[in-house]
């Protein structure tokens, strides 16, 4: 292979010549399995993801639409190579970032009173814990109400006094709160 030849085939890609695409994965294979081993020598020891594969995703990125494939050169192929390689493997890290924030957890009905909430259960803890931080941005009053009757023990009544609400404004608010909460738990675990 020469550069000439790598020249040569991306000009007739370019030109819409849809067997040019057939043509230049032999020709650049070796310098894109070079590129993806750099890639991959940078990411965490037990990547899912091997070289080969890195490869050909991002070959078939590249030549998907030969249409859209205009590259100037040889280098200018190389560093839209390397970037789709980025991306795949900027796409891979946030699929497994996904699962670690709980892309992969299971649907948790909350108890009738959410005092009761099983504290052994990380995964419900956890999300209550970031159900709780949206309410308290979506509705202070009724974040306040649930740490009250939550994490205080109170009643609603005592709960209504210690806010300076009436009993029935807690009442509605704990009903609203309970539902809000209950419907983020859930839409979390889906």
């Amino acid at each position: 292979m020469t550069n000439g030849d790598v020249t040569q085939v991306l000009e007739a890609i370019s030109r819409g010549e849809r067997l040019a695409s057939e043509q230049l994965l032999p020709l650049v294979y070796d310098q894109l399995r070079k590129l993806a081993s750099q890639k991959m020598s940078q990411e965490a020891v037990g990547h899912t993801l091997q070289p080969t594969a890195l490869v050909h995703e991002a070959y078939l990125r590249l030549v998907a639409d030969v249409s859209d494939s205009n590259w100037e050169n040889r280098g200018h192929f190389y560093a839209a190579a390397a970037e789709a390689m980025r991306r795949i493997l900027i796409e891979a890290a946030r699929r497994k970032s996904s699962l670690k924030q709980g892309g992969d957890r299971q649907r948790i009905e909350l108890p009738e009173e959410i005092a009761d909430v099983n504290f052994a259960d990380s995964d419900a803890i956890i999300a209550l814990d970031g159900s709780l931080e949206k309410l308290q941005q979506k509705d202070p009053e009724s974040f306040k109400l649930v740490m009250l009757r939550y994490f205080g023990g109170l009643t609603v009544d005592e709960s209504a006094a210690a806010m300076g609400i009436s009993p029935r404004t807690a009442k509605r608010n704990w009903s609203f709160a309970r539902a809000w909460l209950q419907r983020e738990i859930n839409r979390q675990s889906e």
